[in-house]
């Protein structure tokens, strides 16, 4: 089996819930999103970003750097799903038919 076949490469999802009633929460949940697209997210929806990891190990590495940057009182879930498993997402978007996420052609290395 190769090192990168479907059913090593990971995809990491973080999806969130966090508090924006005042103007500091909605200040520490934009760091949050940002954050995340620093470390290489795609946002899928307002609460829901998508990586694409090379395996669980750097998926796991990648899961605590987000953890650390979790905002105060925030609701934060991580899941780990395969290549395989990923192919077989059905996603619906009304109208505009915006194609999902594909696996990159080459690995980038942060």
């Amino acid at each position: 089996m190769s090192s990168l076949s479907g059913y090593r490469i990971m995809w990491v999802m973080v999806v969130f819930d966090l508090p924006v009633l005042t103007k500091l929460e909605r200040k520490r949940a934009s760091r949050f999103r940002m954050d995340l697209l620093d470390e290489g997210f795609s946002m899928m929806q307002l609460s829901v970003y998508l990586r694409f990891t090379a395996g669980k190990e750097q998926a796991l590495a990648l899961t605590e750097r987000v953890g650390r940057k979790v905002p105060r009182d925030g609701k934060v879930d991580v899941l780990f799903f395969t290549d395989k498993q990923y192919e077989n997402i059905y996603s619906f978007r009304g109208k505009r038919n915006e194609p999902k996420p594909v696996k990159p052609d080459q690995l980038a290395l942060f």
